[in-house]
């Protein structure tokens, strides 16, 4: 097993996206990405590890949903790749529900809300490193939508940026299993560290038992 004696004071989950347009049904992307969350069961696990980083103390958790105004404006004229699907498609607007977070995930008081992402990694165009630096993080953990976009991007800026890394297989879906199951085999061992939320949630509990 990898290291997780990681200190919980200087460990921050970031929760990626789990917006309504992706998990509930009439979503816009719901139907993209229904077959990949129906088979890690990454609604369930997300919601089983929040739970369980709620109830650990000094644990540091983030929120980072991606909103656009009316119109997407945010977005160029021309666009091209998946931000021309998002405009096009006139997904995470906040001038409807779909922007609005899965109701089981929804953050709750203490918890960081990460302001600002409006493109694909967490880092570029929001305030999440400056929370990190603020909340004195050395270790992130990852989890949420989509496994090889915005998750992936994610996870190398963070690597870059010199924090340690793991990711949640069982946490995170794609719009396809090849994809979700190729970022993982061929990209994610380069960059963090690979695991499962139970792999996470045992480790701690056997750690905080020493």
């Amino acid at each position: 097993m990898s290291d997780f004696t990681f200190p919980l004071d200087r460990t921050a989950v970031v929760f990626i996206e789990y917006q309504k347009d992706f998990t509930d049904k009439g979503g816009k992307l719901y139907s993209a990405t229904k077959a990949v969350m129906e088979h890690t069961g990454m609604l369930e696990n997300s919601t089983k590890f929040l739970q369980f980083c709620r109830d650990q103390k000094g644990m540091t958790i983030l929120h980072v949903p991606i909103v656009f105004e009316h119109g997407h404006n945010e977005i160029s004229d021309s666009p091209y790749g998946i931000l021309s699907s998002i405009k096009e498609g006139n997904s995470f607007g906040k001038e409807d529900s779909g922007h609005s977070f899965h109701k089981p995930m929804e953050p709750i008081k203490g918890e960081l809300v990460v302001r600002g992402k409006s493109g694909l990694c967490c880092f570029q165009s929001s305030n999440l490193d400056f929370l990190l630096r603020q909340h004195d993080i050395k270790n992130v953990i990852l989890g949420g939508f989509l496994t090889n976009c915005c998750v992936e991007s994610t996870m190398r800026t963070a690597y870059e940026k010199g924090y340690k890394v793991y990711t949640l297989k069982d946490c995170t879906a794609a719009t396809s299993l090849a994809a979700h199951e190729s970022a993982f085999e061929h990209n994610f061992g380069m960059f963090s560290i690979p695991t499962t939320s139970n792999e996470i949630m045992e480790a701690i509990v056997t750690n905080s038992g020493d």
